[in-house]
């Protein structure tokens, strides 16, 4: 059975960083596979793991309609060689999946040009679901929103995970993403805020804010100035020692919600 745990906040919350964390924890305290999807156009998931990316889904995607378009069997749904489109994506994504050690990693890449995609957004979500059930863990790293995750996965998401930073303006912007969850097709089992980049204790007014939210805060994640050494040195995060108070934190979240290891 495969768990599935997703990231989504506004931009410059520091979701890939939590990503990573929660990575970090699976790898060290629970057994089984790993894949992580970076549903982020900015594709830089694989950077915080230290993972090589060469190409993502939006390319292949953009790749084969540019082969359909000219294609003179394009009635026949069938790319130039005889190949039909479902086995060009199933091959095409199937080789870019990066593979690490228990941790693999799709990125999704660019959004939609200006064309149809309907019909390649279904088999491609159809193949990334496939790839899934493979895993034990399936961790997705959202753009700023989460009107697309539906677009991207049929399956049931097991914990979402909405980082804030730690402002009024930040808590109001998770509470719009818990409503944009409620209206995707998906199932989403359990939410949680997660308050990044905190320097203290919360402050009296963001905290009744947070109580007023109806979203369980999951915990706080301090700042740290060793993620900010990392960031400008290229380091992957992933390599941040065990005792970092951003790692622990995440673990402890993880294994709130995650309970002990069978």
């Amino acid at each position: 059975m495969t768990t599935t745990i997703a990231l989504a906040g506004k931009g410059g919350t520091g979701k890939t960083t939590i990503a990573c964390m929660v990575i970090k924890y699976l790898l060290r305290h629970r057994p089984g596979t790993i894949l992580a999807i970076d549903a982020d156009p900015s594709s830089n998931l694989h950077m915080v793991l230290g993972l090589d990316l060469e190409w993502t889904i939006g390319e292949i995607r953009e790749e084969m309609l540019q082969q359909v378009q000219s294609s003179v069997a394009v009635g026949a749904g069938v790319l130039p060689g005889g190949m039909s489109k479902r086995e060009y994506l199933d091959y095409e994504v199937r080789s870019s999946l990066v593979e690490g050690d228990r941790v693999d990693l799709i990125a999704m890449g660019r959004p939609e040009g200006p064309g149809c995609y309907c019909a390649v957004n279904h088999l491609l979500r159809q193949i990334v679901d496939g790839i899934s059930r493979h895993y034990d863990f399936v961790v997705i790293d959202n753009e700023a929103g989460m009107e697309h995750l539906s677009r991207r996965t049929t399956r049931d998401v097991d914990y979402l995970l909405i980082v804030s930073d730690p402002t009024q303006r930040g808590i109001v912007a998770a509470e719009r993403i818990a409503e944009l969850g409620k209206e995707l097709d998906i199932h989403i089992n359990h939410t949680y805020l997660v308050l990044n980049r905190l320097v203290g204790p919360i402050p009296p007014p963001l905290q009744a804010r947070i109580e007023a939210l109806g979203i369980p805060l999951l915990g706080v994640v301090p700042a740290d100035n060793q993620v900010t050494t990392f960031e400008f040195s290229g380091r992957p995060l992933i390599e941040m020692e065990d005792d970092s108070p951003v790692y622990q934190a995440v673990a402890a979240m993880m294994a709130q919600i995650l309970g002990p290891v069978t």
